[in-house]
C-alpha cells in the first residue's frame, strides 16, 4: 500500500476529504520522527513500538575495491510490532 493509498482508504473510512486525511497522515508521521530524533521511544497500544537503536562501529569492506574500511557508529529505527497486530496478521 503506498501512501496515496493510504490517504485514499483513510479517508473513505473516516467520510472526510483527501486532503484532510493527508494532513493527519503527515502529522502523526511528523510527531513519530520528532520523538525518535529526541532519542525517545513511541509505543502505540496495540499496534507497536518504535525507537531507535545505536549500531557500533565495524569493519566493512568495500565491494568494488574489495579494501578494508570502518563503518561508523549509526543510529537506526527499529519497529517492534505488538501483540494484537501479531495476532491479526497471523490468524
Amino acid at each position: 500500500m503506498t501512501k496515496s493509498e493510504l490517504v485514499a482508504t483513510l479517508a473513505q473510512n473516516m467520510n472526510c476529504t483527501k486532503k484532510d486525511a493527508s494532513a493527519v497522515i503527515d502529522a502523526t508521521f511528523a510527531v513519530i520522527q520528532e520523538t525518535l530524533e529526541k532519542g525517545e521511544k513511541v509505543s502505540v497500544t496495540g499496534f507497536g513500538t518504535f525507537e531507535i537503536r545505536e549500531r557500533g562501529e565495524k569493519t566493512c569492506i568495500n565491494p568494488k575495491t574489495k579494501e578494508k574500511m570502518v563503518c561508523p557508529p549509526c543510529k537506526n529505527p527499529v519497529f517492534h510490532a505488538g501483540r494484537d497486530l501479531k495476532r491479526t496478521i497471523n490468524k
